[in-house]
């Protein structure tokens, strides 16, 4: 099978097919999660500024953690520090610094409630928007897929020689089934937190294996980072799925 395409062709316009699959995977977690806090009585008014910050700084994050972590190459290359066009995000950077600021709007957007209520509401939505994010950004990208097999189940990627373990598609299969897992908890009313706890458990302990069996470069500090960052991930949920009630945030 030949490599699958990264980009189409209008004319003069070339549309990258990884930016595209993420930007219909964003809208489509935008949506879900707005009627989701709706259904909750949440005001949504603000609910499109407060994506549009999020969106920003998990750029600038992500963008930043992948540089850090290439830095060998991007230290001779300053020029490229700011190209994302031409590939290299840390999806673990960008939580990093979209979660502070997704803290700190929440409590001026909606300071009537709590934190974990609050995550409980959108978590699913940003699970199922990862789940449609994986098969339609990086699993046609340059270099998207995992180590080399000879399986029938490999496909070529564009940039990577031979058969490769398809891991966008087996990652955004995980996302799915946790995403039908978290709406199944959900309507058994469990206590505040349970969901953003089993889905914090789940998605980084998974992450971190993914990482380790299927993409890992042991030596690489980025695979390191990421294996390292979704065992900090799991812990998290553990501590909130085994937390006492606390009082509001």
């Amino acid at each position: 099978m030949s490599a699958l395409p990264v980009a189409v062709h209008l004319g003069p316009l070339t549309f990258h097919l990884y930016g595209l699959g993420l930007a219909i995977a964003a809208y489509v977690a935008y949506e879900y999660a707005e009627r989701r806090l709706e259904r909750r009585g949440y005001p949504i008014r603000h609910f499109g500024r407060y994506v549009a910050a999020l969106l920003v700084a998990g750029l600038v994050g992500a963008r930043a953690a992948n540089v850090a972590t290439n830095w060998s190459y991007y230290r001779g290359h300053v020029g490229s520090w700011f190209a994302v066009w031409e590939g290299g995000l840390a999806s673990f950077g960008g939580i990093a610094l979209a979660l502070p600021v997704a803290l700190h709007l929440r409590r001026r957007y909606w300071p009537d409630t709590t934190a974990l209520a609050f995550a409980d509401a959108i978590i699913p939505a940003i699970v199922a928007g990862w789940a449609l994010g994986r098969v339609l950004g990086p699993q046609f990208m340059v270099d998207g897929g995992g180590h080399q097999t000879s399986q029938w189940f490999g496909l070529s990627y564009h940039g990577q020689v031979g058969k490769r373990v398809p891991v966008p598609l087996i990652q955004g299969a995980e996302d799915a089934l946790l995403w039908l897992s978290l709406l199944r908890i959900e309507r058994r009313r469990p206590r505040v937190g349970v969901v953003t706890g089993v889905a914090l458990l789940v998605w980084g302990l998974v992450r971190s294996l993914d990482e380790r069996w299927l993409l890992g470069q042991q030596s690489h500090s980025g695979s390191l980072g990421v294996q390292g960052a979704g065992l900090v991930m799991a812990f998290v949920g553990v501590v909130l799925l085994v937390r006492r009630p606390a009082a509001k945030a």
